[in-house]
């Protein structure tokens, strides 16, 4: 893979991408405290689920750094571990990953407390790199049997980015296209601009051309229209919560998308690692979906003709803008779900025989 989302850097910081300026600029922000890696998280310098959680584990361990010197420090790591994971309500890896580094800062003493940390939110961060690297293992036979089947290029529909931009490498979505293209199997991704942050335009677009995967942005309500005239295979989409019973949460409008796939007999497919899972929430009218900024919606962020980067109203000033962040997706909706360990069908069933049970 081309690049990491993030890294430690020679001063023993945090580095990310601050995805807000893509594509445009590579702009890397470094995460010296705690409080950084939070505003980093809520103010979406980094997003999408996996990378989240792994942000917030090294945000533990910059609390770790700060807090060691001062007596009453493990209240301390507790209180930043909590202002942690109230960030962002949906993710379900932000509360995996910051209950793992909680246990670890309990079970640490102020000697072993910063080495500690540091090395649990390594363990996470590299964790993820081989989780999606064998999400695309599974997930590379699908591509490869329609390729098999039709002899013509493969023609995949995405929604928001869950590429490795919303991970650490490699990505969720986008790791069975990159192995794909790495086996010579033609490809092509029609990619959904995702209002209002518009993450498929800017994210997706931005690593499938570092990485010569043939695309096309559209518009958010294309799909129908492409799936309609047989112009789609399959579509995949990432998770930011999976329930027990195999519903999914996932960015506003992959409901929309997954009720078209259905309509017209594409597979719809959901890649995840585990760690997506919400094994103690038994179906998705229960997960909490975050509202966001109405801005977002009545603002877009570009660069302009002169070159110059700035916001345009594309609403009348003064309207009500309604800017829901997510959706949930039925499992009845869902073909399959891809993860780490296999591919099994969205159900109560499918994963406990997947997961053993876990």
């Amino acid at each position: 893979m081309a690049f990491r989302t993030i890294w430690e850097n020679e001063e023993g910081n945090v580095v990310v991408i601050d995805q807000r300026f893509l594509p445009h600029q590579h702009v890397e922000t470094e995460l010296v405290t705690y409080l950084d890696a939070l505003a980093a998280i809520k103010d979406m310098v980094v997003r999408g689920a996996p990378l989240i959680g792994v942000t917030a584990s090294y945000g533990v361990f910059l609390a770790a750094r700060t807090f060691k010197i001062l007596p009453d420090y493990k209240h301390r790591m507790l209180k930043a571990i909590n202002e942690l994971r109230n960030s962002r309500p949906t993710a379900v890896n932000l509360f995996w990953a910051l209950n793992k580094m909680q246990a670890v800062v309990e079970a640490s003493d102020e000697e072993s407390l910063i080495e500690n940390t540091r090395n649990a939110a390594r363990e996470i961060c590299e964790n993820d790199v081989e989780t999606c690297r064998m999400i695309g293992v599974h997930g590379l036979p699908i591509i490869e049997e329609i390729y098999a089947r039709t002899q013509k290029t493969v023609n995949i529909l995405t929604h928001c980015n869950a590429g490795m931009l919303g991970c650490v490498e490699w990505g969720t979505i986008s790791s069975p296209i990159y192995q794909a293209v790495e086996k010579g199997i033609p490809v092509h991704v029609w990619v959904d601009e995702t209002r209002p942050r518009n993450q498929g335009a800017n994210l997706t677009a931005y690593e499938f051309e570092k990485h010569d995967v043939p695309y096309t942005v559209v518009v958010d309500n294309t799909g129908g229209h492409l799936m309609q005239h047989g112009m789609v295979d399959m579509a995949i989409v990432g998770a930011d919560r999976v329930t027990s019973n195999g519903d999914v949460a996932n960015k506003i409008g992959t409901y929309l998308k997954a009720l078209a796939a259905a309509d017209n007999d594409v597979p719809f497919f959901v890649a995840l690692p585990s760690t997506t899972i919400d094994w103690e929430m038994d179906n998705g009218k229960n997960i909490p979906i975050e509202e966001r900024d109405p801005n977002e919606v009545k603002y877009v962020f570009g660069k302009m003709d002169n070159g110059e980067f700035g916001k345009v109203l594309i609403t009348p000033k003064n309207a009500r803008a309604a800017n829901f962040g997510f959706d949930v997706t039925p499992a009845r909706l869902v073909t399959a779900l891809i993860t780490e360990r296999g591919i099994c069908k969205a159900s109560t069933e499918g994963l406990k025989n997947l997961f053993h049970g876990e």
